[in-house]
């Protein structure tokens, strides 16, 4: 059974715009399956789905002439009289297939489709050569509302901050919790969330980790000493939603300030981790400020060490936020903080086990003090405090 993701709303308006549309995010997010949707929701005959990860459909575009793809593509029943639709699944396995791309887009009346499992690559790979052709959509695991929908859970969820929390439901949350728990320990890969029991789930969490080690760390990068990278991933799972000292971790693994910058540089580019920057006015600040971290899920998390709850719920919040747009934290010099900011919507958010309306006057006078419209507790467990949001309704 496939199940529709909420990333689906957004590329939508663009099927049939002149744009290419790229799909990017880590291995195992369900690219490849939301690229079959997309394929499915054409209704054109003239359109033909390719693995490039597969060699015989790789030969497709390998022509000197790039006109003469065209008679390879006639084998999948592909013609030149009306708008033709090409799904390209996996263009990292084939980095040349993108100067075809850009070649048959410029000259012939095609839609293009493309899915790739690093941004940190294709981000190098695309500025150059699609600039202006392309429309980049960002995947990420599962958010709890699309956890629910893969569970075949039903359940009414509010729009806006202000509805979630006049509108939340004691029957709702303990329909919910549960599941909650399960997200928090196990996180949002589809296959992982599909599993049917706990051994199973880790087993496929260590497989997406050794695919993302394997394919992307050590074909992608030129990474001299690897066990030092493993060390920083490490290091930095014991970090999550903390400031990252840079000095210190490269003091604790043995390598440079550079060689720090450079792996948390690649972690980044390739969706295992995220690092948020301060909330500032002054935006000289905010670029030179100490960034928190988080990771692409908690699952991944779980695998490898043991994680306060408190910092696996508030990586699990992050995980829910992300898609809201930019996200920063705040930390005044007495040490009061933030734990998250939604600038574009002038929203605070700080993140406990259990709401308290002590907890929410503290957040209230920093909110004030930072001119925010609106500011809420996002608490696990539930309360009635009218300025509480549960975590599992975001």
């Amino acid at each position: 059974m496939q199940f529709r993701r909420k990333i689906l709303e957004h590329i939508e308006p663009w099927l049939e715009a002149r744009e290419i549309i790229v799909i990017t995010g880590m291995r195992r997010v369900g690219k490849t399956t939301l690229l079959q949707m997309i394929y499915d929701q054409i209704p054109s005959a003239n359109k033909v789905f390719l693995d490039l990860e597969n060699i015989l459909e790789q030969k497709v575009f390998e022509e000197t002439d790039y006109n003469n793809i065209w008679s390879n593509l006639r084998a999948y029943g592909i013609t030149q009289k009306e708008k033709a639709y090409i799904f390209l699944d996996e263009i990292q396995a084939m980095p040349q297939v993108v100067k075809a791309v850009k070649y048959l887009y410029d000259h012939y009346n095609i839609k293009f489709f493309l899915t790739g499992s690093s941004s940190f690559y294709l981000k190098n790979l695309f500025p150059e050569s699609l600039a202006g052709r392309k429309v980049i959509f960002e995947m990420f695991p599962l958010t709890f509302e699309e956890f629910l929908i893969f569970k075949q859970v039903k359940t009414e969820r509010q729009t806006t901050f202000k509805d979630k929390a006049r509108q939340k439901n004691r029957i709702a949350y303990e329909k919910t919790k549960k599941y909650f728990e399960e997200y928090l320990t196990f996180g949002g890969f589809p296959q992982v969330v599909l599993a049917d029991d706990e051994s199973q789930k880790k087993l496929y969490l260590k497989d997406i980790f050794t695919s993302y080690f394997e394919m992307d760390i050590r074909r992608l990068a030129d990474f001299r000493q690897m066990s030092a990278f493993r060390d920083l991933l490490l290091l930095l799972m014991q970090r999550v939603g903390s400031k990252l000292e840079i000095s210190k971790l490269a003091s604790e693994i043995g390598i440079s300030r550079e060689t720090v910058y450079s792996y948390l540089a690649f972690l980044e580019g390739s969706y295992f981790i995220s690092r948020i920057a301060p909330f500032s006015r002054n935006v000289d600040r905010e670029v030179s400020g100490a960034r928190k971290v988080y990771f692409c899920d908690n699952g991944m998390i779980n695998l490898f060490g043991k994680v306060s709850n408190g910092a696996l719920l508030e990586n699990a919040v992050f995980m829910n936020l992300r898609h809201l747009g930019k996200v920063n934290y705040y930390q005044k010099r007495s040490g009061a903080e933030i734990d998250f900011i939604l600038p574009d919507h002038r929203i605070a958010l700080e993140v406990k086990k259990r709401a308290d309306e002590k907890d929410f006057k503290k957040l209230k006078r920093l909110c004030d003090a930072l001119n925010l419209n609106e500011c809420y507790i996002i608490s696990q467990d539930y309360s009635d405090l009218p300025e509480c949001i549960l975590a599992s309704d975001l």
